[in-house]
């Protein structure tokens, strides 16, 4: 009988498990609803806004804190607008002895450049421990036994609430300075707010006279060019004129604070048990943090305080029709929950996608065939299975620019001679961009031109926008010169058929990269193919990125592969990366070509500090064709971002430089639903053919156990 009993037991299993939400990874009473369900696959190491300064980590602050300004959410070229303020501060300007100067002053006068940044009323934290009070109105959780017996921040019953003030974004100014944060933007902010660098060393030396643990009070500490005009109204003073300081102002780095969260969270023991800023945030934005196991999945939920967003109402001329604007006027945010699940493998992450699990999904070289078909033109579809389940592709040229750099100090490729400048235009002219991008990149980029990417002011398309010593415009469409163009310059360089002219040694140049990118086998491959064409040896020199890096700081590299993503669409966060005062060796700079033209310096400095306007543009015109002539880089490619979204899925613009975005999203709950049950019905035919081999297997036993019983019953 125990058989029989088994033999049921498992048939009632294989029924149990044949539900119709059979693989469903969320649990029942989470799953569907007014819920975003996404995945990342890199933990975030920060979500402290003054030391996080990765995308990962941004995806996350950026719905959780809420800096002064923000970037329009549809309007291209991408537009600054305000956040908590009342508007987008204007500078004015004051020279050396305080007064004040008009707008169009020469920069040369200017000695400071205030904003003042007035916040709107009302604003209120998410709820937190760190503002509950007592009876007496004195903090709840204040005390040295305050982390006993708590793991979790949601372990705290209690919490309160209070209206943002100047004073949080004056602390949080101030915690860029704290050397126990090692803010990566210090340095740079440290030069440009009035006062901040001073704050540093002053907080440097009350680290070294107090206990590693010990809480520094900042407001024990005045920083000169920061100040509170009111409750809701504080002033920034830069040295100088800096026009894109108004883009920092955007990013999180300049969100808003409180005095009494860092109190909170700096008692003993919190540390123990990461009660700290950097992994439970606590912000004034539409969602707050509610659950971070960052080796296994992030919750966001709605701040219950968040009011006064709307959805825009204006964006570019496709929006309309694109559905962008049917929430117009809408109060945000539309969503309840996101639910983020880690995804380590790329195939999980894409077959939950297809099964409607998640919500939105980018496309990896694995998947990237079942997803999309190039055509013989080079338009780019979705394929048939993708269209059937009513997936959207959303395609965007991202703010970023990958190239491979020469070191100009080098004696064979640097130099600033024509020679060594038709030597360095040969490599780019031989370096075919194109045919990179559809090998490597499934199509996914454009080739460089300039060290802009699109998106940026002064990227242009058309004749105008191409490197003349690269390609030619033939057609109307540019067309990369010939080899024999490029062997041409190169034996101009005193390099004929690749070999030295003087001593007739072949020409052969090293290349640094680090493990795994360029340093794949193919990849490589392909490399020294290149310079094959134009009879150039190339060595590949792969090492790891901390050896890279020396290299670089000291000099020790012919050509690298790097690239920059912007940190604020300006063509001055491009530009600089070519200035000479920003050299790697000597100055510890940015330039890692370590290029120097007076001219472009010149350019630069007088760039870098207008508006965008006409006169503008024209400097960034000659700015461009300097380097295209000197070829400190080949300008290799900005890649393409690809993502597919459900139908269900609402308002998805795509973009790179906002990070607020999840806000503007909406969810058709009872479409994802209903797609869902298509989508994963149970297959039900294997469950019968899988009894009858049960039975097959089992009813020998069965019988020989009924007849082994029947023999000891008979006398």
């Amino acid at each position: 009988m125990h058989r029989t009993r088994l033999f049921l037991a498992l048939i009632a299993l294989a029924l149990a498990a044949c539900g119709p939400v059979w693989n469903d990874p969320y649990p029942p009473a989470e799953s569907g609803g007014n819920t975003l369900y996404s995945a990342f696959t890199d933990r975030p190491k920060h979500l402290d806004p003054a030391s996080s300064y990765t995308e990962d980590e941004y995806g996350f602050l950026g719905q959780i804190y809420q800096p002064p300004l923000q970037y329009h959410y549809l309007k291209r070229p991408y537009t600054l607008v305000p956040y908590t303020v009342e508007q987008v501060p204007v500078a004015r300007y004051y020279d050396a002895a305080g007064k004040l100067l008009p707008a169009d002053a020469p920069m040369e006068h200017i000695a400071r450049s205030v904003y003042e940044l007035k916040i709107r009323p009302g604003i209120r934290y998410q709820p937190h421990p760190a503002f509950a009070l007592d009876a007496a109105g004195q903090p709840r959780y204040l005390g040295p036994d305050t982390a006993a017996g708590r793991l979790n921040i949601g372990d705290f019953p209690e919490t309160g609430s209070r209206e943002l003030t100047a004073d949080d974004y004056i602390y949080q100014i101030k915690r860029l300075a704290h050397p126990r944060l090692h803010s990566p933007i210090f340095g740079m902010m440290a030069d440009k707010i009035v006062g901040l660098k001073e704050l540093g060393a002053t907080l440097q030396k009350a680290a070294k006279d107090l206990p590693p643990e010990a809480w520094i009070d900042l407001d024990k500490y005045p920083l000169s060019g920061v100040e509170k005009v009111d409750r809701l109204t504080y002033r920034i003073h830069i040295k100088g004129k800096y026009p894109q300081f108004n883009y920092w102002l955007a990013m999180p780095f300049f969100s808003p604070v409180p005095r009494e969260v860092e109190r909170f969270f700096a008692q003993p023991g919190m540390k123990e048990k990461n009660l700290v800023l950097d992994w439970w945030p606590v912000g004034t934005g539409p969602y707050m943090l509610t659950e971070n196991d960052p080796n296994r999945r992030m919750v966001l939920s709605r701040n219950p305080n968040f009011s006064g967003a709307t959805y825009p109402c204006e964006g570019e001329a496709q929006d309309e029709a694109a559905g962008l604007l049917a929430d117009c006027g809408k109060a945000l945010p539309f969503i309840e929950k996101a639910v983020f699940s880690r995804e380590k493998e790329a195939i999980p992450y894409w077959n939950k996608f297809l099964q409607g699990y998640y919500d939105a999904s980018g496309i990896s070289s694995d998947s990237f065939d079942q997803a999309v078909r190039v055509n013989v033109g080079g338009d780019v579809a979705l394929t048939e299975e993708m269209q059937q389940k009513g997936i959207q592709l959303l395609t965007a040229v991202k703010t970023s620019t990958f190239y491979m750099g020469f070191n100009l100090l080098d004696p064979v490729v640097g130099g600033n001679a024509l020679k060594n400048a038709k030597l360095r235009q040969a490599v780019s002219i031989a370096m075919d961009q194109e045919e990179f991008i559809s090998i490597f990149q499934n199509g996914r980029g454009l080739p460089g031109q300039s060290p802009l990417p699109p998106g940026i002011f002064g990227y242009e398309d058309g004749p105008a926008g191409i490197n003349p010593y690269v390609y030619d415009w033939v057609d109307g469409q540019p067309r990369r010169k010939s080899v024999a163009e490029a062997k041409k310059l190169l034996a101009e360089a005193g390099y004929p058929n690749g070999r030295d002219a003087k001593t007739g040694e072949p020409l052969v140049l090293n290349l640094d990269t680090t493990g795994g990118g360029m340093g794949e086998k193919s990849r490589l491959d392909w490399l020294t193919r290149q310079f094959q064409k134009i009879d150039v040896q190339l060595v590949v020199r792969s090492t790891d990125f901390n050896r890279f890096q020396d290299k670089l700081r000291k000099g020790a590299v012919q050509m690298y592969y790097l690239g920059w993503n912007a940190d604020y669409p300006d063509p001055e966060n491009f530009f600089f990366l070519l200035e000479g005062r920003e050299a790697q060796v000597g100055k510890g700079g940015e330039n890692k070509s370590n290029y120097a033209n007076p001219e472009y310096d010149r350019l630069f400095a007088q760039m870098k500090h207008m508006e965008n306007s006409p006169e503008r543009l024209e400097i960034i015109r000659r700015m461009k064709r300097i380097v295209q002539h000197d070829a400190p880089w080949v300008y290799a490619l900005h890649p393409k971002a690809y993502s597919l979204t459900h139908a269900w899925l609402k308002n998805v613009k795509p973009g790179d430089v906002g990070h607020n975005t999840l806000m503007y999203r909406r969810i058709d709950a009872e479409a994802r639903a209903q797609a869902r049950a298509e989508w994963n019905r149970p297959v039900w035919w294997p469950l019968p053919v899988a009894l009858l081999l049960l039975a097959a297997v089992l009813w020998p036993a069965v019988r020989g156990y009924r007849e082994r019983e029947r023999r000891r019953a008979q006398p």
